[in-house]
């Protein structure tokens, strides 16, 4: 059980910032998710938006699917479609916006305020993932090729064949009826 522990410890340690910010962020979007799926009614009142509630569940399952994908051991496309997303969001608050009428025009400029610090994040996480993630993306070299012997494996082949074990070693090692 100790041991488990350590590892998993050990595992999220080795994590990059980047890692672990895309892990925060899938929380989140996981939260939020739920949120607006399970609570569409109380979202829509709280900015100002009645009538809206299905349009809210789509955000939340949207954001369900973009916080299960970060949570997996590449979340680069998770943590870009989030980008894409809070591009979505915005656009939405600064439309809902234009409605002078609305009551709470104050809840849209915190939801837009919060908004936009998320999705600075999220571009900043989702460039540093795309450069350290990059690798996966290349080309993997083929070493079918090699064989480990510097010489190639022919010149390997039987170059122990008259080894000898030495005199003062054959007492030590243990006899093996052949």
């Amino acid at each position: 059980m100790h041991h488990q522990y350590h590892q998993s410890q050990h595992m999220t340690r080795s994590l990059s910032t980047a890692d672990r910010v895309a892990r925060g962020l899938g929380w989140l979007s996981l939260g939020l998710g739920l949120y607006q799926l399970l609570a569409p009614h109380k979202l829509g009142e709280q900015l100002g938006l009645r009538g809206h509630e299905n349009k809210m569940r789509a955000c939340g399952a949207r954001e369900m699917i973009s916080g299960i994908g970060a949570l997996t051991d590449n979340p680069t496309p998770a943590i870009w479609s989030r980008v894409g997303g809070d591009t979505l969001d915005l656009a939405a608050l600064t439309y809902a916006l234009q409605d002078r009428h609305n009551p709470k025009r104050k809840n849209l400029y915190l939801a837009l305020t919060a908004v936009g610090i998320i999705t600075a994040v999220d571009v900043y996480c989702a460039q540093a993932l795309t450069k350290r993630h990059a690798y996966q993306a290349g080309v993997t070299p083929d070493y079918s090729h090699r064989s480990g012997f510097p010489q190639g494996l022919e010149s390997a082949r039987g170059a122990a064949r008259d080894f000898k074990v030495p005199n003062d070693m054959q007492d030590a090692l243990p006899s093996l009826p052949l």
